[in-house]
């Protein structure tokens, strides 16, 4: 007994002294995500947070470090403008960060959560971590100007609440479409009804008798709408305005870096395989049918033989997509790691079954291990990095190394601009494009026959292709075949069998066997299936690659600490609607562009995504990864001023609107005029110095390229005459 309690005491000590080693940023990082653990699972919403969370505690550490400017606190950050009169340097600059952040993280944390589905948990949690600062919750003055830094902390969020009521994201509405409407009925899952009536090419709502999200809320809604679709209006930190269109189809889709429409649906009148559509569709089932435990196929997943894909060798045209993903065995091409670079020793195979494998990476990277959604999920994978003994807090890689705040601030802002602008880019694509998800295309082509031979039954041009031992026309005899053959013609594909067959997920597993072409499951929860939102592009790719490619910016490498990465699995421990894996072992990753592939991989396992989903994802991440990275450094040097000027109250008129190539500006002020175009990220676009001709000023865009932007007309005394947003 003796022994036990001093090994409890040293347990005890041992994490009070780790959490005494946590910055006061990752304290409120840590109860965020716990927050989002109890949240309904809505990755926009969340990266939103994550994003607005990291602005707050990065202006509150740059309003006293020399070299950087806020991004937010006395700037106009998109179209909100944030006053600020200033403070006093105070004695003591770390104190007041932390009493600024812990009042600002409180404010806004405490605003979010107050209608999440566990509102009260989480309420109690940030208030115990504000009241064990000392810090009173009755105090909430948000006049700063006797030097109060807790007022200014109130302030703060008071102003990015208030900021996001108008940032596109109609929060003040519970985040509620406005525009957006499906084009097809919903799918009743365990009805089995013929679905050939769907446009194949767009999105389908799912209806169950619950729907409990990956996060274990039960949803208000039986048939849950598409999350987010004009998601792409919501004001982004680092996407460009040069890189925007927008387009509408039924309301503005607002396309940041667009990548062009998905495969839709041929006509086929043989060899149904060649359509990339159904091509795609068809790899998503040949995956399924790797998810049977009693299979004992071996691979090594170790960094030895999977990983170190680069860019250069992502597909583009249907013949590269067709050799990049291994239609019947899995996988992506991917030459492995020689040596882990950082023990100059060789990686050590890791032999697992492949069913194992990929059950427990569709489950592992669905939403993370712990339901924080995916920017969520990448936060955690940060502060594994951070905690890591290995990693060497040089930011970038270069210069001095930094202390946990200053560390903490600054991967936070990178991490968090690039999640959030990875949902806002994203969510415009798949808000626009409304593609269709593999439930639903599955079980359309079920329910329309087989494509691939017009002599045999149940011939249609948007039919499955035939493929020997996966997708075959049920004939008499067959197993299937019914009573009277009820079900001859039909086509059966080979796959995981589905939540039909588990009665206990904790002893019971599917497996994989012939099923119904229109019986076809995803491997997720029953209650779940497919998230509710269109396919194209996977959100989970376009995360992940933007996530890894700040991780590898942050530290300055692109390996994690001492060369792998790790996540241990332990049998019959780890899957949650059936019974699994049937073996420990440990998910392992070199770099932190591996563990991103590995993602984009888990969701074709998953039934979630097809190829086609996946590849331009990954490179608009990266992309995004890149540009976070590089506008955060501009506000760490202070070298992106955004500062606020006076504004004289005068009338201007900015017409025509959306301009073509002429931008006439009719204004009240008669003197000279300059006019400033900038980008939505606040980048000078060009400058203009105009003579005013009876109050009217022509501006020549002919050359500018499509996007949204702000015009501003400044005096020869650096008086904003006006402000105006324009489309072109």
């Amino acid at each position: 007994m003796r022994q036990i309690i001093i090994f409890l005491l040293l347990l005890l000590i041992n994490l009070t002294s780790s959490k005494a080693q946590n910055s006061v940023a990752r304290e409120w990082n840590d109860e965020l995500l716990e927050a989002i653990r109890n949240d309904f699972a809505r990755p926009t919403i969340h990266a939103r947070n994550l994003f607005h969370s990291s602005i707050l505690m990065y202006d509150a550490w740059a309003l006293f470090n020399d070299n950087a400017e806020t991004i937010f606190l006395g700037k106009t950050f998109g179209e909100y403008t944030c006053n600020f009169n200033g403070i006093s340097t105070p004695a003591n600059s770390n104190e007041a960060i932390h009493e600024i952040i812990s009042y600002a993280m409180y404010r806004l944390l405490v605003h979010r959560f107050m209608n999440s589905p566990n509102a009260a948990s989480s309420l109690d949690s940030f208030t115990n971590l504000f009241e064990s600062y000392g810090y009173d919750p009755a105090s909430i003055s948000v006049d700063y100007s006797s030097n109060s830094y807790a007022a200014l902390g109130n302030y703060l969020a008071q102003e990015m609440i208030s900021f996001g009521l108008q940032d596109g994201s109609n929060e003040q509405n519970d985040y509620e479409n406005l525009y957006y409407s499906s084009s097809n009925d919903a799918l009743v899952l365990d009805l089995y009804e013929d679905n050939s009536g769907i446009n194949p090419n767009r999105w389908q709502p799912l209806a169950f008798d619950v729907f409990i999200d990956q996060s274990g809320n039960v949803y208000p809604l039986d048939t849950p709408s598409f999350l987010s679709p004009e998601w792409g209006k919501v004001t982004p930190f680092s996407l460009k305005s040069e890189d925007l269109t927008i387009l509408n189809d039924g309301f503005e889709s607002y396309i940041y870096n667009n990548p062009g429409a998905p495969y839709f649906i041929q006509n086929s009148s043989t060899d149904g395989i060649e359509d990339p559509y159904k091509w795609n569709f068809a790899l998503v089932i040949a995956w399924s049918a790797h998810l049977d435990p009693t299979d004992n196929s071996l691979i090594d997943i170790s960094p030895a033989s999977i990983g170190n894909t680069d860019i250069s060798s992502f597909p583009s045209t249907f013949e590269e997509y067709q050799n990049f993903y291994n239609f019947s065995d899995g996988g992506s091409v991917g030459s492995g790691h020689d040596l882990n670079p950082i023990t100059g020793m060789p990686y050590t195979p890791q032999m697992v079954k492949k069913s194992d494998y990929a059950r427990v990476l569709a489950e592992f990277w669905a939403d993370g291990p712990d339901s924080e959604t995916p920017p969520g999920h990448w936060f955690t994978i940060l502060n594994y990095v951070s905690d890591h003994p290995q990693t060497v807090k040089k930011f970038g890689g270069q210069g001095a190394i930094l202390g946990n705040l200053e560390w903490d601030i600054k991967s936070y802002l990178v991490l968090g601009g690039a999640m959030h602008d990875s949902a806002v880019n994203t969510w415009g694509i798949k808000g626009y494009y409304d593609y269709i998800r593999p439930i639903s295309a599955i079980r359309y082509m079920a329910s329309r026959g087989q494509s691939s031979d017009n002599t045999l039954p149940s011939f249609h041009p948007h039919g499955l292709p035939l493929i020997p031992d996966l997708i075959e026309v049920i004939t008499t005899g067959d197993v299937l075949a019914g009573e009277n053959d009820v079900n001859v013609g039909e086509i059966k594909v080979k796959s995981w069998k589905g939540p039909d067959y588990i009665d206990n997920p904790d002893t019971d597993v599917a497996g994989v066997d012939w099923i119904l072409g229109t019986h076809w499951w995803p491997y997720q929860r029953p209650t779940f299936v497919t998230p509710p939102f269109a396919g194209y592009l996977s959100g989970h790719s376009t995360f992940s690659r933007a996530a890894a490619t700040s991780l590898t910016k942050i530290t300055g490498s692109k390996f994690f600490p001492g060369g792998l990465g790790s996540f241990d699995i332990i049998e019959n421990d780890f899957l949650v609607f059936e019974e699994g894996p049937s073996e420990s072992f440990t998910l392992e990753w070199a770099t932190y562009q591996d563990a991103s592939d590995q993602t984009s991989l888990s969701r074709i396992w998953g039934g979630i995504h097809p190829p086609i989903d996946d590849i331009k994802g990954r490179i608009i991440g990266e992309k995004i990864g890149e540009e976070s990275f590089d506008l955060a450094q501009q506000y760490f040097s202070g070298t992106l001023s955004n500062s606020l000027v006076t504004t004289n109250k005068l009338n201007t008129e900015v017409y025509p609107i959306p301009v073509q190539n002429t931008l006439h500006i009719k204004t009240q002020f008669l003197e000279a005029i300059t006019l400033e175009l900038y980008s939505l990220t606040g980048k000078l676009i060009l400058t203009s110095n105009s003579s005013n001709h009876m109050g009217i000023l022509d501006l020549n865009l002919e050359h500018l390229a499509q996007g949204v932007y702000i015009i501003k007309g400044v005096s020869d005394t650096n008086s904003l005459i006006f402000q105006k947003k324009i489309i072109k």
